[in-house]
């Protein structure tokens, strides 16, 4: 997959999560660490595979969390799937 594939990967994966965020329903606790976790995919001091990567275990924790409403952990399972795309790769 080509670098400028990857963050169109990522940018579609943020714009999701920014879904996620300004979703009232969802539980404050669980936006706060959706939004932990945007930050951290952004963050640039890591390779982008070692971000997906934490983000792919960290999200796989959040959708197991019991006050995670169905709608968000089915978009959460989605996001995932998007960055599975790319986290083998760098």
């Amino acid at each position: 997959m080509e670098p400028a594939e990857r963050e169109e990967v990522v940018h579609r994966c943020i714009e999701m999560l920014d879904d996620i965020l300004g979703d009232t329903t969802v539980p404050r606790n669980l936006r706060r660490s959706t939004g932990e976790l945007k930050d951290q995919l952004l963050n640039g001091e890591e390779s982008l595979a070692m971000r997906v990567a934490s983000v792919i275990s960290d999200f796989d924790e959040l959708s197991s969390n019991p006050n995670t409403p169905a709608h968000t952990r089915a978009q959460i399972w989605s996001i995932v799937s998007k960055l599975e795309t790319i986290s083998g790769e760098d």
